[in-house]
């Protein structure tokens, strides 16, 4: 589990979002960051019994994401995330199919699946999709993925796809630009002593689209 001090601090960067304050909290968050790397230690312990491909031995700090922000092109200039975003998957690097737990308070989440692929991958998965369509809403439409997670649509064309039919009985699937599932997480929960084993039995259940995914890119 996580100290509420963790959340106290995340919620305070998101107050004080500049580099003053920062610089006098820096002990702070290297204590945060600190706590953050223990739980992702022992997720990643978890996790590799859940996906094979993922390794035990992994390092922590590789799957927590910095928390300085890139602003060069961005209106918004805050220099520090209001988050701490973990990812895990099986490549070094590189975008692929995984798993993510965003830390954010009143805001935190849980995830799998492939954000934003870019059009060699897209294309591929929407291929997958629609020859083994059954497969793939086998894997959403499970009876727990369904009670927990939300496959996301936010991210979709307005039109079909080149190549795909619109009158397709399955075109809102073909038309997703991204493919993840996430269900929220209270607060709370960061602070419950079983909540690697609450985060893990959420993987689980994510793992087969993440499968599914894979398998669609690396065909």
């Amino acid at each position: 589990m996580l100290k509420q001090e963790t959340l106290k601090f995340i919620q305070e960067v998101a107050e004080n979002n500049n580099r003053e304050w920062f610089a006098i909290n820096k002990p702070r968050y290297e204590e945060a960051k600190s706590d953050v790397l223990i739980l992702v230690s022992e997720l990643i312990l978890g996790l590799s019994k859940v996906d094979p491909l993922l390794s035990a031995e992994a390092d922590p700090k590789k799957s927590l994401m910095r928390i300085y922000r890139d602003v060069r092109f961005s209106k918004n200039k805050d220099p520090y995330k209001n988050n701490f975003g973990i990812w895990f998957s099986a490549k070094k690097g590189g975008n692929e199919p995984g798993y993510y737990l965003h830390i954010q308070p009143g805001k935190s989440f849980i995830a799998g699946g492939y954000w934003m692929p870019e059009a060699p991958h897209l294309k591929l998965i929407r291929q997958e999709i629609d020859y083994n369509i059954d497969e793939f809403k086998e894997v959403i439409n499970n009876k727990e993925f369904r009670e927990n997670f939300q496959l996301g649509t936010g991210n979709s064309l307005k039109n079909a796809p080149k190549g795909y039919d619109p009158a397709d009985p399955n075109i809102e699937f073909l038309k997703l630009k991204s493919f993840e599932a996430s269900m929220r997480l209270e607060d709370k929960e960061f602070f419950n002593p079983d909540l690697v084993n609450k985060l893990i039995s959420y993987f689980k259940v994510v793992h087969p689209l993440v499968v599914f995914l894979r398998s669609a890119i690396e065909q």
